[in-house]
């Protein structure tokens, strides 16, 4: 059977509550006026990676455990007015939420409401085996429900990629993951060493691959036993937010990827997505188009700032 679905997203489907605030971190104080405004929106790292894929011109589909709530309605509303299939788990906890507080330099601090999941919510193993069998990647959201999905997906024979964020390269919750994946993203910021951390992904887990974002001093490959730093990108307009730059360099790494690119050009489109991911509102949700990301590649091909 052909695959029908480019990438199947697994997990992280969410609303945040968006707080801009004068700075961070944030001093005490009675009250802040809070200027242009608190605004709810449909969009997590799940959310993201799916609609980074979509607008790259990937056939994404998107499952997750979501609740009969408000906010769950918005991520129905998201992915139907994006036309991205969603194959929705109802819980009875509801749908995960969280705030942001974005700072004038666009960076943010999340605050995640750990009441909106229970134990027991797990994606549906038989709905898992049909979608992963028209799948040709999964990309895996390190939510609870999303550990127990692992080994079907390895025993449906589908690649997986998936994003550990700030892992501190010690809490185990993180190493199912982390070893389990073919590809692994993850952000230097608690990282003491990250070449050994990435280095030790890739010795004990299944990783041919793996990438470190590190911010505005770009990402580090490992790739065949090579580190090999990637420049960042200028942003093609003011930085406002870094909410879901990660997620837009693991959308547009996996474009590469799933065109038989090698490892460097892949976080290459990583980097020229992350940029503009940055310059998008935290109140919005949008990706780069595949025109865009590949005319900008090209550029800086050709101008050289790739080193």
């Amino acid at each position: 059977m052909s695959p029908e679905t480019d990438v199947l997203v697994l997990g992280g489907a969410g609303v945040d509550t968006i707080v801009h605030v004068p700075e961070l971190p944030l001093p005490y104080a009675d009250s802040y006026m809070i200027e242009p405004g608190i605004v709810s929106r449909a969009g997590q790292s799940g959310d993201f990676v799916a609609l980074g894929v979509h607008a790259l011109g990937l056939r994404a589909h998107h499952i997750d455990v979501v609740g009969d709530d408000h906010e769950g309605d918005m991520v129905r509303a998201l992915h139907r007015d994006r036309g991205i299939p969603f194959t929705e788990v109802r819980s009875a906890s509801g749908t995960k939420r969280a705030v942001n507080l974005v700072g004038p330099d666009g960076r943010r601090l999340s605050l995640y409401d750990i009441t909106r999941g229970q134990d027991t919510d797990r994606l549906p193993e038989d709905t898992l085996r049909t979608l992963a069998g028209t799948a040709r990647h999964a990309h895996v959201v390190i939510t609870h429900p999303c550990a127990h999905a692992l080994p079907v997906l390895r025993e449906a024979g589908v690649t997986v990629s998936t994003d550990l964020h700030n892992w501190d390269g010690e809490n185990p919750y993180h190493e199912a993951f982390a070893l389990a994946a073919d590809l692994v993203f993850l952000s230097t910021t608690a990282l003491a060493d990250p070449e050994a951390t990435m280095r030790d992904i890739a010795a004990r887990g299944v990783a041919s691959v793996v990438v470190a974002t590190a911010g505005a001093e770009g990402a580090y490959l490992l790739a065949d036993g090579e580190l090999t730093h990637v420049p960042a990108v200028e942003p093609p307009a003011p930085v406002v937010d870094s909410n879901g730059a990660g997620d837009a360099f693991a959308a547009a790494f996996l474009l590469g990827r799933l065109e038989g690119a090698d490892p460097l050009r892949c976080a290459r489109y990583g980097a020229v997505a992350g940029a503009y991911a940055c310059t998008v509102p935290s109140t919005r949700a949008d990706a780069i188009g595949r025109d865009e990301l590949l005319a900008r590649v090209a550029e800086l091909e050709a101008e050289k700032a790739f080193g």
